[in-house]
């Protein structure tokens, strides 16, 4: 299993290019489809490398996860309403992965970083956006992100790799909809949301991948 990460890490290096060229392209005087297509490498990339490096149940979890995501990525710039579906069935995936591999010993502030990832980010995304008509809709999917990210806090993958990329994916997306609200007039959300996006699923992706690699390790001893 470490041979099969190293091998393959060209396809990690790919997806940091990706998602690099992505931030510094896409105002860039280039075919609209350049940089939408060079934006779905990044995390797409992510999702084949995941293919190729565990093949067991999570592994192939994580791929969908992934692959969703990516698909996301692409389809948020023709249709937002479709891409927020599409990271919604990730989401949804990845608490079914997360809650497959539940932590058993919690501790208390543990507990505590999950509720309030759970009750804060659907608070929040309904509170952000101006247009009341969406905050419902945003709110609910607030709700999925948030339990996306408190089962990640509380699962047995590394805290601070899978735990604290699915915290800073509900930064980048509550930057999204404080876009979309108080700070629709600010270049903040544009900076830092993708950086944080990418950053999360990377970490996410390796800190999944190292921990199904170290389980399959103690299966061969």
């Amino acid at each position: 299993p470490r041979h099969a990460l190293y091998e393959k890490r060209p396809l990690l290096l790919a997806s940091i290019a990706a998602a690099l060229a992505y931030f510094v392209l896409r105002d860039a005087e280039l075919p609209e489809l350049v940089p939408i297509a060079i934006k779905g490498c990044a995390v797409g990339l992510l999702a084949v490398y995941a293919w190729l490096v565990h093949s067991d149940r999570d592994g192939r979890l994580l791929v969908w996860v992934l692959g969703l995501a990516a698909c996301g990525d692409l389809a948020i710039e023709f249709d937002r309403q479709v891409g927020g579906w599409l990271f919604f069935g990730a989401h949804l995936v990845a608490l079914a992965l997360y809650l497959r591999n539940r932590r058993e010993d919690l501790a208390a502030t543990d507990k505590v970083v999950a509720a309030g990832l759970l009750l804060l980010t659907p608070a929040a995304a309904f509170l952000l956006p101006s247009d009341r008509a969406i905050a419902v809709q945003v709110g609910l999917y607030g709700l999925t992100l948030g339990a996306m990210a408190a089962c990640a806090w509380t699962s047995s993958f590394p805290r601070y790799r899978v735990g604290a990329g699915a915290a800073i994916f509900v930064v980048s997306d509550l930057l999204i909809f404080a876009g979309m609200g108080p700070l629709a007039e600010s270049a903040i959300p544009y900076v830092l949301v993708w950086p944080c996006y990418y950053l999360a699923q990377f970490l996410i992706c390796t800190g999944v991948l190292q921990a199904l690699r170290r389980g399959s390790q103690r299966a061969r001893e």
